[in-house]
């Protein structure tokens, strides 16, 4: 059963960009967010995070090993 739902132009053109970017469809990122109470504001941060972790990859820009070392320990028993 399909339903449909009426969204500001705002939300719309968010949720377009949005698939446009992750390649997902407004379908599955409204549904996302209603099944796991992710909002459209947390879902645009993680994908932006996302394109910032590929950029810094496609630089050659990755952690330095003190850098880890800190991440590690703070998580350590």
């Amino acid at each position: 059963m399909k339903n449909m739902i009426v969204l500001s132009d705002d939300i719309t053109q968010r949720l377009d960009e949005l698939a446009e970017r992750t390649r997902l469809t407004r379908e599955q990122i409204v549904e996302d967010a209603l099944t796991h109470g992710r909002s459209l504001a947390w879902r645009e941060k993680w994908a932006a995070g996302v394109r910032e972790g590929m950029d810094d990859a496609d630089a050659c820009d990755f952690a330095e090993d003190h850098e880890i070392a800190v991440v590690l320990e703070k998580f350590k028993n």
